[in-house]
């Protein structure tokens, strides 16, 4: 039951008599804003009067009376320059939220034409901790596979995990030569990422002693040319001014290069180890390079190695996963479609798509001066060659008419060159879409890191968060009194630790969700564990106060679905709540039409202050007779169940005493 929906059809049927596209007009029907323009508006009107040279109001008078709504609706009444205010009829209304309250999907319609759906997300470098970065992907992604799967769409998670890339031959490289094999012992995952980051410094190292003398030519040669134009400048030339200006900037940016150039060689030359390291190995760079290739190429030690290395990842993954309550259908690596990226090459050649370029097998796209690289000139294949072999999977395996790829916004480019290809390759290929986000940022505005500049580790991260969650939950458990004044603490330190976990986890989801995904955002722990504002901690509790009104009447909440109490709307405060929870569907089917989870946090929170309103205005346990009593303590059920429920769809909790 999506009434936005309904109410699109209708007036779609009316908007034919004035325009040969009704659809483009659609997207004007919405929830009013304000209960005193109705529950829903409609603003078309206005541009289709513009558009056709017809007085707006007198346009929107036309499609009231052509627009049949009198078995859900009131009248619909023309206010202002020609606005269309719909309000719902309450014997409809009250017939649909007592559906509703009886349904155990409620009254969320299964879609005419289900679609197979493969969601791609978190995709984490497997040799490596999970990090903040790999937050969002993860969040994201299981919050749109629940919705969709909900909905009625046949959806499969497929965590495509880095296990095969160039950085596996910089662990096997720095395995050979710098491990510990006392720490290999006690943490393997935790020796192998230090390894990996050794290998990636000593390798910036030279690269950056390499660049160092042209990057200093070029500030020289940029700060004297600076110096000349400072020198013979007209202060009256506006022109002159804007290249003194733009000289300023380019001499800043290379002074800006220089410094981070100077940064990293000093990292290693001031400390002793590292220097004596990189002196050791000046071609560490291409070595590893060489040991990735040995690796593709079937070579039996570095094989060996990442059959040793890759069930311990994966395990030191899948604790972080626990953790989250994300799991997946398919868990297929680089490495599953190695043998399938040869003949992605061939049959590219074979039908002229790509050709050499300086050695490079390439896919050259209209509008792009980079062209897409499928094997370099080393004979390596690239990300773009193992995407190209995984669509094909996707569609001959697993059947999928749509693919959902959670990678962060930075990867556009990369996206946009492959789905450009895969059209060219696939005559109906399915629905390609780059579900791109943005950052997380430290309270600097920064990408968020420690203070050690490290990338913040996400299982250290949830550890925090968990801990600040137990001090809110300890502190709001220990404020209960009884009549007298004295403290009634209602959670044993087992289930204070039970509820931490779910608060303080569900608070770091929620807070990603929240946001427009494509935005960067600012981690704040304290914020996103507020029992004020939009927040999954002010969601969670939303839900414990409805099973609290429920232990405080003795009633168990399931009960009361088997009784022939209906749901009666007598008060506006009781009619607001209902349409609310009736709009649960609409909230759902805007999230599924553009992948966006903060449109469900929206609706949650914007549920949770109508039920708030609610309790002001209607008393529940304490009504006026019974049968309002029975009414309100129904719709309250009804509340907690939609709050819980869309919670669950986000990948959160909602513990029923906090």
């Amino acid at each position: 039951m999506n009434i936005l929906n309904i109410l699109r059809v209708r007036f779609s049927e009316a908007l034919r008599d004035f325009t040969d596209q009704p659809e483009s007009f659609l997207d004007m029907v919405r929830p009013a804003q304000d209960a005193r323009f109705g529950d829903y508006q409609a603003n078309f009107a206005l541009p289709l009067g513009k558009q056709n040279g017809v007085n707006p109001r007198e346009l929107a008078t036309r499609i009231a009376e052509k627009t049949e709504l009198s078995d859900l609706a009131q009248p619909i009444e023309v206010a202002g320059p020609g606005f269309l205010n719909v309000t719902i009829d309450d014997t409809w209304l009250t017939e649909r939220i007592n559906q509703m309250a009886d349904d155990d999907r409620l009254a969320v319609d299964l879609p005419h034409e289900p679609r197979n759906i493969v969601v791609d997300f978190s995709s984490p470098n497997v040799a490596k901790p999970m990090h903040v970065g790999h937050l969002r992907s993860t969040v994201i992604g299981d919050a749109l596979a629940r919705i969709l799967r909900f909905l009625g769409h046949s959806v499969t998670t497929d965590n495509h995990i880095g296990d095969w890339g160039t950085q596996f031959g910089m662990i096997i490289y720095g395995f050979k030569n710098f491990v510990d094999p006392a720490a290999y012992e006690t943490d393997p995952v935790t020796e192998l990422a230090r390894l990996y980051r050794l290998v990636n410094q000593l390798s910036d190292y030279h690269a950056a002693v390499a660049a160092k003398p042209n990057v200093e030519q070029r500030v020289q040669q940029l700060s004297e040319a600076l110096e000349r134009m400072e020198q013979n400048a007209d202060p009256h030339d506006t022109s002159n001014k804007k290249a003194v200006k733009r000289q300023r900037s380019d001499v800043a940016a290379a002074r800006s290069e220089l410094a981070s150039l100077e940064r990293t060689i000093a990292a290693v030359e001031e400390d002793e180890t590292l220097r004596a390291s990189a002196a050791k190995h000046p071609d560490i760079a291409r070595k590893a390079r060489e040991e990735t290739a040995k690796l593709h190429q079937g070579d039996l030690e570095n094989k060996r190695l990442w059959d040793e290395f890759l069930p311990e990842c994966l395990k030191a993954l899948g604790r972080v996963y626990d953790r989250l309550g994300v799991e997946f259908d398919l868990v297929l690596g680089e490495s599953f479609y190695n043998p399938e990226l040869e003949p992605v090459v061939k049959e590219l050649i074979e039908r002229e798509l790509a050709r050499e370029s300086d050695g490079a097998i390439c896919v050259f796209l209209e509008g792009n001066d980079a062209p897409f690289i499928v094997q370099k000139a080393d004979g390596a294949f690239t990300y773009a060659t193992t995407d190209l072999a995984t669509v094909a999977y996707r569609i001959r395996t697993l059947k999928a008419n749509e693919v959902l790829y959670v990678v962060d916004a930075r990867q556009s480019e990369h996206f946009r060159m492959l789905f450009a290809t895969v059209e060219k390759v696939i005559e109906e290929p399915p629905k390609l879409v780059h579900v791109s986000f943005g950052t997380v940022l430290g309270q600097d505005g920064r990408p968020y890191k420690t203070r050690s500049g490290d990338v913040v580790g996400l299982e250290s991260l949830l550890d925090d968060a968990v801990a600040k969650a137990r001090e809110v939950v300890a502190a709001n458990d220990d404020q209960k009194t009884d009549a007298e004044g004295n403290a009634t603490p209602e959670l044993s330190e087992e289930m204070r630790d039970r509820i931490a976990e779910s608060v303080g986890i569900g608070a770091i989801k929620y807070a990603d969700l929240h946001h427009n995904r494509e935005s960067d955002y600012v981690f704040d722990a304290d914020k996103m564990l507020s029992l004020k504002g939009n927040t999954a901690t002010y969601m969670q509790y939303a839900h414990a106060r409805v099973h609290g009104i429920f232990r405080k009447g003795g009633i168990l909440p399931g009960q009361l679905r088997q009784e022939t109490a209906s749901i009666r709307l007598n008060e506006p405060a009781e009619r607001a709540l209902a349409l609310k929870l009736c709009q649960y569907s609409e909230a759902l089917d805007a999230v599924a039409a553009d992948y966006r989870p903060n449109l469900l946090t929206l609706y949650l929170f914007e549920l949770a202050g109508t039920l708030t309103t609610f309790y002001d205005k209607c008393p529940v346990l304490k009504a006026a007779d019974e049968e309002t009593r029975l009414s309100r303590l129904r719709l309250v059920e009804l509340s907690g169940r939609v709050i819980a429920h869309g919670l669950d769809l986000l990948g959160i909790e909602a513990p029923v005493q906090m």
